[in-house]
């Protein structure tokens, strides 16, 4: 049977989610920051101001209807754009609205807080728990029982979103010192533009039905449930990499008009900042 619209669909949560979210920005900018920063001084940038609002909105689009009800009871290739949504472009843009003040006041405060951020942040780490996890959450077993408990596939969204903002920080954190220098950080995503291959490979080619919980007789759009899942393979596949070999080409082409193989580690520039900070100046000896 073919059905051609999904009805609509209140969904609080995401509403609740949106709106924490937007409280969490204006607590930033206008209660938070004031106190943080020098008078007169904003306590964000125009352009973290930007990235907020945009990841905001997109997060919005990608979690209430029509993407939600569609990803959930009908297409698995829509829930494979919002499985790409969450986990390789939101988390980012929303790292970038962080400003630097902000992680320094979350994590430098607390020792074994910093200790624990700085081990999960380690691209070896980070890398590897992004991969694995995206892995198996492909997992067919996984993916029919999401469908059947919304608490489950909640967590596991939730999941998923905290492991790319791990995966992310090497390359776009807000703190210098826990990112990688740029040609690290082109072959880090370089690496990691390798993991959808193999489960977007799996699904462009399976002939069978791969997640039951999407086997359903009325079909969205006269799409079948095998078209589905190649495609949605696809996306992860061609997609993802893209994406990533999209922003390798962006970090590769601003390496080299500014400083090129120069360009010193963060970490670097973070331990001689800190150095100097300690070496007393003449005046003062």
């Amino acid at each position: 049977m073919k059905v051609d619209v999904v009805d609509w669909q209140a969904h609080v949560e995401v509403w609740l989610l949106i709106l924490g979210v937007i409280g969490l920005g204006f607590a930033v900018q206008r209660i938070i920051g004031p106190k943080l920063t020098a008078p007169g001084e904003s306590p964000t940038t125009p352009a973290q101001k930007r990235w907020f609002w945009s990841a905001v909105v997109l997060l919005w689009l990608a979690s209430d209807w029509p993407v939600h009800d569609v990803s959930e009871e009908q297409l698995y290739l829509v829930h494979m754009v919002q499985h790409m949504l969450f986990t390789l472009i939101i988390p980012a843009m929303f790292l970038l609205a962080v400003p630097e003040w902000l992680a320094r006041l979350l994590v430098e405060d607390n020792g074994h807080t910093r200790r624990v951020v700085t081990w999960l942040t380690n691209p070896l780490v980070a890398g590897l728990q992004f991969f694995l996890l995206s892995a198996f959450t492909h997992w067919s077993g996984l993916v029919n029982y999401s469908l059947e408990s919304g608490p489950f596939h909640y967590g596991l969204h939730t999941l998923l979103v905290a492991s790319a903002f791990l995966f992310w920080v090497p390359v776009c954190g807000p703190l210098p010192e826990l990112r990688m220098s740029v040609p690290g950080q082109m072959i880090y995503l370089f690496l990691a533009s390798l993991s959808p291959a193999i489960p977007g490979a799996w699904l462009a080619i399976a002939d069978g039905v791969v997640y039951s919980g999407y086997d359903i007789p009325e079909r969205l759009w006269g799409i079948s449930v095998t078209t589905d899942q190649q495609v949605a393979g696809l996306i992860m596949k061609l997609g993802g990499t893209f994406f990533l070999w999209a922003v390798i080409t962006i970090l590769f082409f601003r390496w080299t008009a500014t400083s090129g193989d120069l360009d010193p580690s963060p970490r670097r520039i973070r331990a001689e900042a800190e150095a100097e900070a300690k070496t007393p100046t003449k005046a003062s000896a």
